[in-house]
């Protein structure tokens, strides 16, 4: 348990932006899902923008790293052809 003023505020700190990263994950995850299982090509092209978008969010939020997102979106395009 935090001991003083500074911890107790830095708890609650991680605690937000761990929800918040969580949240911003699960839509990028479920974005790339739908181009991933998309049952035709049509399909996934239009869920693509989309799925790029949440991606690009993610790592501009720190929660993924740029690396990941640029990997992820290669893959998502590849994908879709």
């Amino acid at each position: 348990m935090p001991n003083n003023a500074q911890a107790k505020k830095r708890l609650r700190q991680d605690a937000e932006r761990r929800d918040q990263n969580r949240q911003v994950k699960s839509r990028m995850r479920t974005a790339m899902k739908r181009v991933l299982q998309a049952e035709n090509t049509t399909d996934a092209a239009e869920a693509l923008p989309i799925a790029m978008k949440r991606v690009d969010k993610a790592a501009k939020r720190n929660a993924i790293h740029a690396n990941t997102a640029a990997r992820y979106k290669s893959r998502l395009s590849k994908a879709a052809q």
